[in-house]
């Protein structure tokens, strides 16, 4: 998709050590005008994070094998890239607001498509 007034699509990573799970969320976020960025776990994403500037927002499951789940790289995400927004995911566990960074967004699995895209958005328009 084009982007908007040849502005870059807003960029998306995408951390979930499920690689088909991971692939459909970057396709689908390719769909709506986003760019995916794929991450297996919390290393390759922190990875991705210091080699490039244009990451908005991570979207990223909580179980995950690693050094940190999916919780503790987002509140390692909000301490070292504020600006960055997070979507936080889980089909094992619901998480209360008090668990996330300030300013997360928590969506239980299947997240539909359009619940991350209004996610997003929001979070997106939030100063």
């Amino acid at each position: 998709m084009m982007a908007i007034a040849n502005r870059p699509p807003t960029v998306v990573l995408v951390v979930d050590d499920e690689a088909l799970v991971r692939l459909d969320m970057a396709d689908a976020l390719d769909r709506l005008g986003y760019e995916g960025v794929e991450a297996a776990n919390a290393d390759e994403a922190i990875g991705v994070l210091e080699r490039r500037s244009d990451i908005r927002v991570v979207f990223t499951d909580i179980h995950m094998p690693g050094s940190l789940d999916g919780l503790k790289l987002a509140h390692y995400i909000a301490n070292r890239w504020p600006p960055v927004r997070l979507l936080v995911t889980s089909g094992q566990v619901n998480v209360s607001k008090s668990d996330l960074p300030e300013g997360a967004e928590f969506c239980p699995k299947p997240c539909p498509i359009d619940a991350v895209k209004t996610k997003i958005e929001r979070m997106l328009a939030t100063p």
